[in-house]
Formats: C-alpha cells, structure tokens, sequence
C-alpha cells in the first residue's frame, strides 16, 4: 500500500470518537440510504424454519455468507434422486 498524508490510516483512537452516521446526518440523508427489502416482485422461495444439528449447520456456515443457498442446493439435490 501507500502512505497517502492526505488519507492516513485510522487508528484505535479514531475509531473510538466515531459515531454512528445516524447521529451525525440528517434524517433526509439517512432516509436516503435506508437498506430495506421491499416484497419480492416474483418470489420463488418461502420462508419456513428447520432445526438442524449443529454439526450440520456448522459445515454449512464454515465457509461464510451464502450458507443458506448451500444448504437449499443440499436439499435440491437430495430431493432429485
């Protein structure tokens, strides 16, 4: 990397005077940024719950986001055979 003067690196210092941005911008600015999932335009899965053994969910979840679409693409391939 390089030493940028006009972009130093952040220090422990600088990351315990921050403040979440919702305390320092302004509602409009916020709303603007709102991360909200509106419905579906075609929904192609449901919501259901399963309990799993740990084990189980642990092999899923060991190689990070994505685990539930691995878990799906488990069980859509079980139920083809």
């Amino acid at each position: 990397m390089i030493d940028d003067p006009d972009n130093p690196e952040l220090t422990k210092e600088d990351f315990a005077k921050m403040r979440p941005a919702s305390e320092v911008l302004p509602p409009e600015v916020m709303n603007a940024f709102k991360r909200t999932r509106g419905p579906q335009k075609s929904p192609t899965k449901r919501q259901v719950t399963l309990r799993l053994d740990e084990d189980v969910l642990a092999h899923f979840k060991a190689d990070g986001a994505g685990w539930q679409s691995r878990i799906n693409e488990a069980l859509r391939g079980a139920s083809r055979r």
